[in-house]
């Protein structure tokens, strides 16, 4: 079978035919050292149990439109994207204290029971996620470089593994700094580019161009098509986080709300309300466990005010903008065309 045209479906496959198997390996050696470290290892193979796979489909067309074969090295490196992805879940989730992921509990809720008869036995959970976490990283590294590239390949790419690990925990950052300091649409903007845009498409096509040895105009292309890209993901994801159905969406959907999370849609809510509005959107945003009528409470005035508009407006651009930097790289058709499919459903989706 070739791969020159775009089937999500097949790609996926052996994304996660990869994924599996690399980590069900990994976990059974790290379970080996101890039985205790069982509900740990667990754990690791739940991380990529699901997912879209979209890091790694970026970083597979990052390779292929600089006019490269398809390969099953690649296809190995691009997994370790996926693995990247999924310690950065892990931690997200802890930070947030965010319940439910893919519809099931999260790491750091799931591990409580391996400490449930120990003292301070939340925290000891928290601590196991924070750990596993750190492990999937390092794994991700470790399938990186062991994908089969040649290593003049890989050699080009390693410098911005180092930029993409910056990025995202900047970004990390930035939203803890920024939570409860009054929301403002352009901060949440840069947490939306340094915190998802960057690793979740600019990064990954980075790192294939980088393998397949792209130039600087290339290169410069896929930033242009990328960061917008990018943010107009994680500016739907701000959508489906309030308004999303957790039956599709796999999440809780008060998470934003009892969080006040620096969104850019709450931002948005808050820079067009008035002063009534912003005393009722105070009274909601932070509470520790808003009920359904706390959270229909804060649609209502995310609704009235057009925010959700205004958000998706900002989506269209952001597409636009992506697909239209997508025309001037001159990239392979079959390159163009799955590039062009992945960017609508990046940012045109219900979960």
């Amino acid at each position: 079978m070739t791969y020159d045209g775009w089937a999500p479906a097949a790609f996926k496959t052996r994304i996660d035919e990869v994924l599996h198997r690399f980590v069900a390996q990994e976990a059974d050696r790290f379970a080996a050292i101890d039985p205790l470290l069982g509900p740990v290892a667990e754990q690791l193979e739940a991380a990529v149990a699901d997912g879209k796979r979209l890091r790694a489909a970026f970083c597979y067309w990052g390779w292929r439109a600089v006019g490269q074969p398809d390969s099953d090295a690649l296809v190995r490196a691009a997994a370790s994207m996926e693995l990247v992805h999924a310690a950065v879940v892990v931690h997200d989730d802890l930070i947030d204290d965010s319940p439910l992921r893919h519809g099931r509990p999260t790491a750091h809720i799931a591990l409580r029971g391996a400490v449930r008869r120990r003292p301070r036995a939340d925290a000891a959970a928290r601590s196991l996620a924070m750990l596993m976490g750190d492990l999937l990283m390092a794994l991700a590294g470790q399938l990186f470089a062991g994908s089969g590239l040649p290593a003049a390949y890989l050699a080009r790419a390693r410098s911005l593994w180092s930029v993409m690990a910056r990025e995202l925990v900047a970004g990390e950052c930035l939203e803890i700094l920024s939570t409860g300091t009054g929301p403002d649409t352009a901060a949440s903007l840069k947490v939306v580019r340094y915190k998802t845009a960057k690793y979740t498409v600019e990064q990954p096509m980075l790192i294939g161009g980088a393998l397949a040895g792209a130039g600087p105009r290339l290169r410069e292309g896929y930033s242009a098509y990328g960061l917008p890209l990018g943010e107009a993901f994680q500016l739907r994801d701000d959508l489906l986080g309030l308004f999303g159905d957790p039956e599709r969406t796999g999440k809780a959907n008060t998470d934003d709300v009892r969080g006040n999370r620096p969104t850019a849609l709450l931002a948005e809510t808050w820079r067009l309300a008035g002063d009534e509005d912003r005393e009722r959107l105070g009274a909601l945003l932070g509470r520790r466990r808003p009920d359904a009528d706390a959270l229909e409470a804060v649609r209502e005035v995310t609704r009235r005010l057009k925010a959700p508009d205004r958000i998706e407006d900002m989506i269209g651009a952001r597409v636009q903008e992506a697909l239209g930097a997508l025309d001037e790289l001159d990239a392979p058709a079959h390159a163009a065309s799955a590039l062009t499919a992945l960017a609508q459903s990046a940012a045109d989706r219900l979960s």
